[in-house]
């Protein structure tokens, strides 16, 4: 599906009311966006469901546990991350 849309002077552009549709979005949506510095790529971001959730917890601990990583590491890394994103 594809369509035209034009920007506002203050940098919004409508995404059409068949994609809002199609696409269940409503006010308040939030996108991710992406460049290739020649196109651009608005992905809907959702919450997951707690299923979803769940099973990406759940892959978290296996590549962990498949890495030999201890739960020490994994929380010294986290604060360490943590740390940088604070600078």
């Amino acid at each position: 599906m594809a369509t035209i849309a034009a920007m506002s002077s203050r940098g919004q552009i409508v995404v059409p009311i068949s994609i809002r549709k199609k696409l269940k979005l409503g006010e308040g949506s939030q996108f991710l966006v992406v460049t290739d510095n020649e196109n651009i790529l608005l992905k809907p971001v959702r919450e997951p469901s707690l299923k979803e959730f769940y099973s990406l917890i759940e892959q978290a601990q296996n590549t962990a546990a498949q890495l030999g990583l201890t739960e020490e590491e994994i929380n010294a890394e986290i604060k360490a991350m943590r740390a940088e994103k604070l600078k």
